[in-house]
């Protein structure tokens, strides 16, 4: 089985943070519960917030996962 990926681009303001899973462009997400509704779109079950903070499989750019606003 492929391992499958995602990668959290940096934080531009006023359009959140760009998310592509497996090299495809899924859109924005502005926050975790976003990112949880990505993944649960690109075939991720079961997933949470908590899940997606937490998860090995995500790459994250220009800031980890408490990263959603210029500030932090």
């Amino acid at each position: 089985m492929t391992e499958r990926s995602v990668v959290v681009r940096e934080l531009v303001k006023g359009e959140g943070r760009q998310v592509c899973v497996d090299g495809e462009d899924m859109g924005a997400a502005f926050s975790l519960r976003g990112l949880a509704e990505i993944m649960r779109r690109a075939g991720w079950t079961d997933v949470d917030e908590i899940d997606v903070a937490d998860s090995p499989v995500i790459e994250w750019h220009g800031g980890g996962p408490e990263v959603w606003s210029r500030g932090g």
